[in-house]
């Protein structure tokens, strides 16, 4: 069974592995991750994956909040034991989801499935005029890279994309222990907090593209990185096409975008 039920409902909910379910099960350290999101009371606060609400149960008290789960076990648990509230929880996808239907700038937290993290962080770089700040629990590798700074060998992708929007902090890790079922690598919470960057010097899309492109080939020059963009030979003179991406900071990235554009 996927879960067991009593007379007081559903209380328990089987983590699934498909989902990449991993349920904290440290009440202080649920405190510590809800803490640091920043109470804004105009913005909406959106729960991402809410399991059985260990993060839940500190932020039912905000006026604006929903907890979206694509699990349908966990939305009625929470339903189940929380039936006072029961309109937060739904049955979602937030890669899915149209943010700008809630009319509402928004603030994102959770413990964020680890095998799709990338793709909820690719959705918050779509909607980075609604969210003002993220406070999530993810994978350490993947924390690791998102806060990491040009020069390193992990900075990639990400990195530069929400660098470029986001203020970053690497909060703290946690431990395979904390989990239900633990997980085989550390977690960590981080926090991003929207910079005062409205807009890029450059077309953000063509910017988006070629930060991946550069990547895509991250071992070889950004001349040779960047062919399939079939740039004119005369700009790939430039010393820069001489550098890695992992070399560029977001600054740079968004000069080698207005070049690749000209």
């Amino acid at each position: 069974m996927i879960f067991q039920r009593n007379l007081s409902g559903v209380n328990y909910v089987r983590p699934k592995k498909y989902l990449g379910q991993h349920f904290l099960k440290e009440d202080r350290i649920a405190l510590k991750i809800v803490d640091a999101l920043p109470y804004v009371p105009s913005n909406l606060i959106i729960e991402v994956g809410p399991g059985m609400g260990v993060l839940t149960r500190h932020l039912l008290n905000h006026e604006h909040f929903l907890a979206f789960d694509v699990d349908k076990e966990s939305i009625e648990y929470l339903k189940s034991n929380f039936p006072d509230q029961s309109d937060k929880f739904l049955l979602m996808d937030f890669i899915k989801a149209d943010l700008k239907e809630y009319d509402s700038k928004l603030s994102i937290i959770g413990n964020f499935p680890y095998n799709i993290s990338s793709q909820i962080f690719f959705k918050i770089w779509e909607n980075k005029d609604l969210v003002t700040d993220v406070v999530c629990m993810i994978q350490k590798e993947v924390a690791d890279r998102i806060a990491s700074k040009e020069g390193s060998k992990v900075y990639g992708i990400l990195s530069v994309l929400l660098q470029a929007f986001y203020n970053i902090e690497y909060l703290f890790t946690v431990s395979p222990g904390n989990f239900i079922p633990p997980p085989k690598v550390q977690s960590a919470v981080i926090k991003l907090t929207r910079n005062n960057t409205d807009k890029l010097r450059c077309d953000e899309e063509m910017f988006k593209k070629v930060v991946k492109t550069a990547f895509g080939k991250r071992r070889k020059t950004l001349r040779n990185a960047l062919k399939d963009l079939n740039l004119d030979a005369q700009i790939t003179k430039d010393k820069v096409f001489d550098l890695r991406a992992e070399q560029l900071s977001v600054e740079m990235f968004v000069d080698l975008t207005l070049k690749a554009s000209s």
